[in-house]
């Protein structure tokens, strides 16, 4: 009989990937979550997953012959309560993972605090144009394949190595379960919060991550980066290459937006990459890719031929709409070093054009408000600034921009900023959304209202 597994909180990035990998590998899939909206939910329902809204105890009724529980659910849900007094089975998502699709693969991971998800959507992509058909995991939805798990063909498998936790009761980081033999670290900042209680926290569990990479495997990093740096001198057993300015890898750029540049190794040029992408942080993630892709054999030269078709990853300046001289776009940035790459990126590419970045403070660090002294410094590229001040976020996000470098609101209400937006628009107008969640339905609203 075909084993039930029941996923708490599948409509995450990561629960939903792992819902499509359970499902190909035959198990019959169903979840709960309380937040059910695209893309993740669509792309379930495309795969035949049932999802349930809530967490109700009768979710899981009859019981299921394991439970996955998510990392946004602990002690009080009353799912959770249900497992743990009924003695269901159960495990954390990073830890099926690694027992029923990671065993045996060439593992290869992309950590960080940004980038994460392009980088491994890169990666995945130069392998599958190399005729490698891997396996992947990734923390969104990649437009060259359409969906964010498969299984693949081969033994090589890219997954997004995530710093946050694995659940309620495993508090390493999700990326200590995977034993990667390719490790791509592409930064490191502060951020979440809610967990971490600072950088040396975070620094610890990425220690713990290297002491799992085999002697015979590779480690890529920037070669500037201190916070890494500083991580690896703890103890390193592995060979690394770096990338950046005075790495191994480097970037030679035929235009100032990034869009063309070609991939050097040890100053000897490998190959030419001129894509639609733009910003200074996707040629980092691309030359971590090429590095990565050549640990498993593919050709410098073939991984920029490959680049050069990637066509990003949905929420990744995702062009929603383009219509009477107004560009609108989705991205998930929600940290200020990647809102100022983001914006400055867009920039480069368009010169003196509006750009209005819409912004909601939407992760958890954000509500806590550990990031507020960097908002207002990360919109310097943009034209006009709207903050979504939601209810309930704890702090006077006012207050913490009002000393932006550019003219900035703050709105408590969409429509609003739906308004406003309509009010400053001109032909020649970039919008950019940013969030990390479903921003109350504003991407639909404007798109509406864009092409209306």
């Amino acid at each position: 009989m075909t084993k039930h597994i029941h996923i708490l909180g599948i409509c995450g990035t990561f629960m939903g990937s792992l819902a499509i990998l359970a499902k190909q590998l035959g198990y019959r899939v169903t979840g709960s979550d309380a937040n059910v909206y695209p893309p993740m939910s669509t792309q379930l329902e495309q795969q035949g997953i049932g999802l349930m809204q809530g967490y109700l105890p009768e979710h899981l009724q009859p019981a299921p012959d394991l439970v996955v529980i998510g990392n946004a659910l602990s002690r009080g849900n009353p799912a959770v309560e249900h497992v743990l007094n009924s003695g269901l089975a159960y495990v954390s998502g990073p830890q099926w993972l690694a027992e029923h699709v990671l065993q045996g693969k060439w593992v290869l991971a992309v950590a960080g605090t940004h980038g994460k998800t392009t980088t491994s959507s890169m990666l995945a992509w130069i392998l599958e144009h190399a005729g490698m058909q891997p396996g992947f995991l990734i923390g969104g939805v990649p437009q060259n394949f359409g969906v964010s798990a498969r299984l693949g063909e081969t033994d090589f498998f890219v997954v997004e190595a995530d710093e946050y936790d694995s659940a309620f009761f495993d508090k390493r980081s999700k990326f200590v379960h995977y034993r990667p033999r390719t490790l791509v670290m592409n930064n490191m900042e502060f951020d979440h919060a809610d967990i971490f209680a600072d950088l040396a926290a975070i620094q610890t569990q990425f220690h713990h991550l290297l002491r799992t990479v085999p002697g015979n495997g590779l480690v890529i990093h920037p070669q500037a980066d201190t916070a890494l740096q500083q991580t690896l001198e703890r103890g390193c057993w592995t060979e690394r290459q770096t990338t950046g300015a005075q790495g191994q890898w480097r970037a030679q750029r035929h235009c100032a937006d990034g869009s063309d540049f070609s991939v050097m190794h040890e100053g000897i040029e490998q190959g030419r990459v001129q894509w639609g992408l733009t910003g200074e942080h996707n040629v980092a993630n691309a030359l971590a890719a090429i590095a990565a892709a050549r640990h498993v054999g593919v050709l410098p030269e073939q991984a920029a031929a490959a680049l050069s078709q990637f066509g990003s990853v949905k929420r990744r300046m995702e062009l929603l709409a383009d219509s009477r001289g107004v560009r609108l776009y989705d991205d998930f940035a929600h940290h200020p070093t990647a809102i100022a790459t983001t914006l400055e990126g867009l920039r480069n590419q368009v010169g003196d054009e509006q750009i209005i970045a819409v912004i909601e403070p939407r992760s958890n660090s954000m509500k806590l408000g550990a990031h507020r002294e960097g908002l207002a410094p990360s919109t310097a590229a943009a034209d006009q600034v709207l903050w979504f001040a939601p209810p309930g976020l704890g702090w006077d996000l006012a207050a913490a921009v009002q000393d932006a470098p550019v003219p900035t609101q703050v709105l408590n209400d969409v429509d609003a900023i739906v308004a406003e937006v309509l009010r400053l628009r001109r032909p020649g107008t970039h919008v950019v959304l940013m969030s990390n969640g479903g921003f109350a339905g504003l991407p639909q609203r404007l798109r509406y209202e864009l092409e209306g």
